[in-house]
């Protein structure tokens, strides 16, 4: 499945793009989110513990850690990648205020 982040990764991979290039990139995006879910008691939080792991969301990090996982890139580039994430995440939170 394609999306901007996973054909944005396949350019920096194949060297069309520099890492710091998708990084700035990365900043400016919006990025979809899970809502979180706060088990109320102890009972809900072992349940969520069984259950099995929040489907793939396209278009989100869960495409930064798929290109992570198959080697597409380093764990140098994943901390700057994710950094990106983070930083256009807390300017997006910054406005909703």
């Amino acid at each position: 499945m394609s999306s901007e982040v996973s054909e944005l990764l396949d350019a920096m991979h194949s060297g069309a793009m520099s890492l710091d290039e998708v990084a700035q990139r990365f900043k400016s995006r919006r990025w979809p989110r899970r809502r979180p879910h706060s088990p109320a008691t102890y009972l809900e939080m072992a349940a969520e513990e069984l259950q099995d792991p929040e489907p793939y969301l396209p278009g989100s990090f869960d495409d930064v850690i798929a290109a992570y996982d198959q080697g597409k890139i380093s764990r140098d580039q994943l901390r700057v990648l994710s950094d990106a994430v983070a930083e256009a995440q807390r300017a997006e939170d910054a406005g909703a205020e």
